[in-house]
């Protein structure tokens, strides 16, 4: 062992055991566990003897041993990991616990700090990933079964990188330049996850965790700047510097101005952010009828959505909205139907915004089965229909189905794949209606920010969301995915409805605040929603996603920093002579 800085202290452990072997230089690269694994000795500068950064005993805010303690078995440290990354669910509806959120990591993120080496810190990641994605999406074990596990599996190795990233930077005592990476790229690490998750083929964008703040209003101020993603930023970089309070007691000054620098970063959102413009307001009702299964659901179903909507007669409707899939496929082929959704335009004196899972066929011409929000008005169906583009994995088709269609014997995979549109629309109201433009969005197109915000673009003046949760009605789908409404309306300043068929139906204004009184699970009704119609743009609906390409910029000059350290690091010299020790010393061959 190769001592470097002087004589070894007497009676003291080598790696600093009592908090003094770390100096601020150390910790800021020169003697970081990285440079340790790169072949560097760091030991005796409060480096890693062990694999372990070992500057610091637990109490003094370092890094402890991995190897003593509650949890020096590997698997009470899995369970540990796996339990840390499940909390943040918490602050997700149903429990809704939003102000968890902001504390929520800081368990996962001391774990992995105090990993022994890079393997462990990637391991306590991928297992704290699984935890995380079990915990977000459990309400899809029934239709999923033995698939939640190995899903959970395959997205939660996302995380294992991201354990590096923590416990290069959170790992050891921080200077005070660590510290202010940690705060920045641990996030944008995070970041990169949810983008990747983001991608339909992976299940889509559900439970980012900037959506556990949708009933916040200054983090729906901070979302009408960035978008979810600038609040996911926010709640890890909070969670990030909390962690930094707990963990190290030099770095807690520095961890205190960064939370405050949070504090007022979105102080500044509030106050200088610009505001969607009220421009009057739009009556749309929302129709739910509440049936969820049974012999004859879907005929029950259209027969109560078509009675909610009778009760509507007189009251100055300006659009009715019915839930994802309220007229059964048979339904819609027969001409009774037409005549009878016409009938019911003409009494109310709205167009009726429809959504029908049928075979048909599309504007180039395929046929096969599309899930379409369509438009009737007296005269029947006007001819404006969105066809679905992002459909469920698993839920609407079976990702390489030759390979995985056996999946439809274990859970409620799709029998058959559904086809998806090929464009987005934007439906305009007859002029009774004060010409409304309306962008309709199916399902769980509601979880991507990038289809809301194209939608207004095109000039949409409400975001019209139809959605069917009753084979999660006993869960915390139906919340989870009303929620996602606020986020989306305050991203772009216009007012967004979510209709469902059995609840939960809401509204929502133009700056993401709750309008009228949303319809429960346990709710057959018709709700009238008076919503205030907005002009102007938000600073996320004209400058698009620009906090992911901030987080990559932070992680590209993370990368280059830690090039060019590499590059300026001198090469290891020529071993020396092997040490002569009493046993193999020529005096005394050996005992």
């Amino acid at each position: 062992m190769r001592i470097r800085g002087g004589r070894l202290p007497i009676g003291r452990n080598p790696a600093g055991a009592s908090g003094e072997g770390t100096s601020d230089e150390a910790a800021s690269g020169e003697g970081t566990s990285a440079e340790g694994a790169s072949g560097e000795d760091t030991s005796g500068e409060g480096g890693r003897c062990d694999g372990a950064s070992g500057d610091g005993q637990a109490g003094d805010g370092g890094r402890g041993s991995a190897g003593t303690g509650t949890l020096s078995s590997p698997w009470a440290r899995g369970a540990a990991a796996l339990l840390a990354g499940a909390l943040p669910a918490l602050a997700f509806p149903a429990p809704g616990l939003w102000w968890f959120a902001y504390v929520a990591l800081v368990p996962w993120l001391l774990l992995i700090r105090t990993a022994h080496s890079p393997r462990r810190a990637a391991l306590d990641g991928w297992i704290g990933g699984i935890g995380f994605i079990i915990a977000v999406h459990h309400w899809l074990v029934p239709s999923l079964h033995v698939f939640i596990v190995l899903l959970a599996a395959l997205l939660g190795l996302l995380w294992a990188p991201w354990g590096l990233l923590v416990s290069r930077l959170l790992g050891g005592s921080p200077s005070a330049s660590r510290a202010v990476a940690a705060v920045v790229v641990v996030p944008s690490g995070w970041l990169m996850i949810e983008l990747v998750r983001s991608w339909e083929g992976l299940g889509g964008p559900w439970g980012l965790l900037g959506a556990s703040q949708w009933e916040v209003a200054p983090a729906l101020r901070v979302a009408s700047v960035g978008g979810v993603w600038l609040v996911s930023l926010l709640v890890l970089a909070v969670n990030t510097g909390a962690a930094l309070l707990v963990a190290d007691r030099a770095a807690r000054t520095t961890a205190g101005v960064l939370l405050v620098v949070c504090a007022l970063s979105v102080a500044a959102m509030w106050a200088w952010a610009p505001r969607p413009t009220d421009t009057g307001t739009v009556r749309i009702a929302v129709v739910q009828p509440g049936v969820v299964e049974g012999p004859g659901s879907v005929a029950r179903r259209f027969d109560r959505g078509e009675e909610l909507t009778r009760s509507l007669e007189g009251r100055g409707v300006d659009l009715v909205v019915w839930g994802e899939s309220s007229i059964g496929a048979g339904a819609w082929e027969r001409p009774e139907t037409a005549r009878r959704l016409a009938e019911l335009s003409r009494r109310v004196g709205a167009d009726l915004l429809v959504n029908v899972d049928a075979r048909q066929t599309d504007g180039s011409g395929r046929s096969g089965i599309f899930k379409s929000a369509v438009l009737v008005g007296p005269d029947g169906p006007t001819g404006d229909r969105y066809d679905k583009m992002r459909l469920v994995p698993f839920g609407e088709y079976v990702p390489a189905r030759s390979l995985l269609g056996w999946a439809t014997s274990v859970g409620k995979a799709a029998g058959e794949d559904r086809l998806r549109g090929d464009r987005q629309v934007v439906m305009t109201l007859p002029d009774g209606a004060r010409g409304l433009r309306i962008g309709p969005l199916v399902c769980f197109e509601t979880a991507f920010p990038d289809m809301s915000r194209r939608l207004v673009r095109d000039g949409a003046q409400v975001i019209v969301a139809q959605s069917a949760t009753s084979t999660f009605q006993h869960s915390w789908a139906p919340a989870q995915h009303a929620s996602l409404g606020a986020l989306r309306a305050a991203e772009n300043g216009r007012p967004m409805v979510h209709a469902t068929l059995t609840g939960i139906s809401a509204a929502y204004g133009p700056r993401g605040e709750r309008v009228g009184s949303p319809l429960g699970t346990d709710a057959s009704a018709a709700e009238v929603f008076d919503l205030p119609l907005a002009r102007g743009s938000t600073l996320y609906g004209r400058l698009g996603d620009w906090p992911v390409y901030g987080a990559l910029a932070a992680l590209a000059a993370l990368c280059a920093v830690e090039g060019l350290r590499a590059l300026r690091r001198p090469a290891p010299g020529p071993p020396g002579p092997p040490a002569r020790t009493a046993h193999g010393s020529p005096g005394r061959p050996g005992r």
